[in-house]
């Protein structure tokens, strides 16, 4: 009887063991701890989203502040032409009113590109604020000059005397009227016309032309000259059209990127401004050098789009661009710094509970808004070190004062600065970014590696 009264006493006091053993097991087991932290970085994968989607919000507010003040100001001004219009008489064959068919003149227009062109531009630029956005705008005298020489009528099947040149016009564009300051003259043939808008044209979008009178001149060189008064902001871009192209701008701002279809062939940028010089030759051209009838050839994008260069001013820094790719790295960051944390937890012994890595967490998320802020006012790398800073003695205060352990902090706030200041170099050496990356994560992993190899991982 005494025995049975035992056997129940044990088998009581095993069942009510049994929960706090359990429950133990989930306090202090290592794994459930390791799952509980990838959970916890793939939950933060949310905010980090949603820190991504204010980034670009921020930067699409900043591309529409750059679009209001453009519009207002003058937009990026394409320097197209000019091309000299020539009407001729053709002969085709129509239908009367009983379907037969007779021949008919009508005009049509022979199109001619000019045998030199030379452009040469000057910009003064200046910066222009909208709250706490900048746009590089400018002010500009572009001279234009060049030449025609007479067309090739048989390649075109046309003779001379179809041809009205004292009806001939020449026509140009600029990309943004608005951004005309003065009224072009052109001096073309010893002739000085005043250019219109060309309203019936299709040749160029926002075309400007002038008549001139070429009876008795076409079959000699016809020069031509004249200067455009231009304001634009951002890019000041030339169409090649000339079979033989020449182009110089020069400017006063420091960090210009040539774009477009052709680099220049030398260029010179220092802290006073750039001067840089095209010279293009009709081979790689996508245009003829004659053409009867289409009206719309150089309207062609794709075609226009491979004769066309300049410059961009480009504003120093985008803050936008760098803390974008700066919250890519932020999942990674998070991972190291928990990892990193988890290993100083086992090798000091001392616990740390699950709330405190979810505030640790919100910390390193909230930096990245703490960047986003201050960038748009400092600038990215004063905004860098403050919001690192920030962060690494917000981090490092909470865990040296939760640990009780001076040299665990230490050596955790040195970590964290490793880890941030491994960021900011990725992110200033764009080419050599993904090498510099590759080795400075492998070093991580083999620290890591290191660290937790005297760490008894069958006991936990």
């Amino acid at each position: 009887m005494k025995y049975k009264v035992l056997l129940y006493r044990n088998k009581m006091i095993t069942e009510e063991q049994q929960p706090q053993g359990f429950l133990h097991w989930l306090k202090e087991s290592v794994t459930v701890k390791l799952i509980f932290i990838g959970v916890l970085i793939l939950f933060l994968i949310i905010p980090s989203a949603l820190v991504d989607n204010l980034i670009t919000e921020r930067a699409a507010r900043q591309q529409e502040t750059i679009k209001a003040v453009t519009d207002q100001y003058s937009g990026s001004q394409l320097v197209q032409g000019p091309v000299l219009v020539i009407p001729y008489k053709a002969q085709v064959t129509e239908k009367d009113d009983k379907g037969k068919d007779v021949p008919a003149e009508v005009i049509q227009n022979l199109y001619i590109l000019p045998n030199e062109l030379y452009y040469k531009a000057k910009l003064n630029s200046e910066v222009r604020h909208r709250g706490i956005y900048e746009v590089s705008v400018y002010n500009s005298t572009v001279n234009v000059s060049g030449n025609f020489t007479r067309a090739d009528l048989n390649s075109l099947s046309l003779k001379a005397e179809q041809l009205l040149p004292e009806k001939a016009t020449l026509i140009f564009s600029i990309s943004d009227l608005k951004g005309l300051k003065t009224n072009p003259q052109v001096k073309i043939s010893g002739q000085s016309v005043t250019a219109e808008p060309a309203v019936s044209n299709n040749l160029f979008e926002n075309s400007l032309q002038v008549a001139v009178n070429l009876k008795g001149l076409i079959d000699n060189p016809i020069p031509f000259q004249f200067n455009l008064d231009l304001k634009g902001s951002q890019e000041l871009s030339f169409l090649h059209l000339g079979k033989t192209t020449d182009v110089e701008v020069a400017g006063d701002w420091n960090s210009p990127s040539f774009d477009g279809r052709y680099l220049p062939d030398t260029s010179k940028i220092d802290n006073k401004g750039f001067s840089a010089q095209w010279r293009m030759l009709y081979y790689n051209r996508p245009f003829p050098q004659q053409w009867t009838e289409d009206n719309k050839l150089l309207a062609n994008e794709k075609k226009a789009a491979n004769a066309t260069f300049g410059v961009k001013l480009l504003m120093p820094v985008d803050q936008y661009q760098k803390t974008t790719r700066t919250s890519k790295y932020g999942i990674l960051i998070i991972m190291l710094t928990f990892i990193s944390l988890f290993l100083t937890e086992l090798i000091s012994k001392q616990k740390i509970h699950v709330f405190n890595y979810i505030l640790i967490g919100a910390a390193m998320i909230i930096y990245y808004t703490l960047l986003l802020s201050f960038s748009e006012q400092v600038g990215y790398n004063l905004a860098y070190l403050i919001a690192s800073v920030a962060t690494i003695g917000l981090i490092a205060t909470f865990l040296g004062s939760l640990l009780k352990n001076r040299k665990a902090a230490i050596i955790f706030t040195f970590i964290l600065t490793l880890f941030y200041s491994f960021i900011y170099v990725i992110i200033q050496l764009e080419d050599l970014s993904l090498l510099i990356g590759s080795i400075a994560l492998f070093i991580i992993i083999a620290a890591l590696m290191y660290s937790s190899r005297k760490i008894n991982w069958d006991r936990h």
